[in-house]
């Protein structure tokens, strides 16, 4: 079965050029122009869809406040937001609120269609077009530490006895990336060049609330815990 995308973009000539190529890579393509349309069309079917790319800079309702409306029927919804070169402020708003990723105009159309593949390779199993999506995979990259487990495959975190949750793609990386240096103080400016490159303002907000929406995941681990390290960084403690 196809993977069904929803577009969300607003400029005719671009959006007519992003589903045709999206179609002709084997992906089922609705495209809608502004915010409202798009939030009727997915909330009229919210399990219709695969993953959603929304143009941030719409008309009326923006990409942003979209986003919210559809985490509002289902928190897991996959989507990944198109931005403008240069805003860097919209791109770290937007992964801060739950994007699995962004990408920016102009952008590459193979490389779009690379990041929608692994998007729903991670999050929608045995619908990623041709792309394997075995269980072998998906153990071995399985990680356990005190009574959590990371599956970095699938983005999802199980601590104890609870469900799974499911975490974004930046998210995960930070995770992993605490959990590899556990137990020692890490400085937040090391965090954030050694993950994304850059250490500025806009940044370290984002970085912020990455933890603090991982340190809720891991509220009721009994071995696991991220702390504050008072004007230097945090530390990721791993109990035996």
């Amino acid at each position: 079965m196809k993977s069904k995308i929803l577009l969300v973009e607003d400029e005719r000539d671009l959006g007519n050029v992003v589903k045709q190529y999206l179609e002709i890579m084997d992906f089922d393509v609705e495209w809608s122009l502004n915010g409202k349309n798009a939030y009727d069309t997915y909330a009229a079917k919210p399990d219709n869809f695969d993953l959603l790319v929304i143009d941030v800079q719409l008309p009326g309702m923006n990409g942003f406040d979209l986003a919210s409306k559809i985490q509002e029927h289902n928190k897991n919804t996959p989507y990944l937001f198109l931005t403008a070169r240069g805003e860097k402020k919209d791109r770290i708003n937007g992964l801060s609120i739950g994007a699995d990723d962004y990408i920016t105009k102009p952008f590459d159309i193979d490389e779009l269609v690379l990041r929608i593949k692994n998007i729903i390779k991670r999050r929608v199993p045995g619908k990623a077009n041709n792309i394997s999506t075995d269980n072998t995979t998906t153990a071995i990259d399985a990680i356990t530490f005190g009574d959590v487990i990371f599956q970095k495959h699938l983005l999802k975190i199980k601590v104890g006895n609870k469900p799974s949750v499911a975490l974004t793609v930046r998210e995960a990386e930070l995770l992993e990336y605490l959990y590899h240096h556990r137990n020692s103080i890490l400085k937040r400016e090391d965090i954030l060049v050694q993950l994304w490159g850059e250490n500025d303002y806009f940044i370290g907000r984002s970085l912020d609330v990455f933890i603090s929406r991982l340190r809720k995941q891991l509220s009721s681990s009994e071995k696991v815990s991220i702390d504050n390290v008072y004007s230097v960084g945090f530390i990721f403690t791993v109990k035996d």
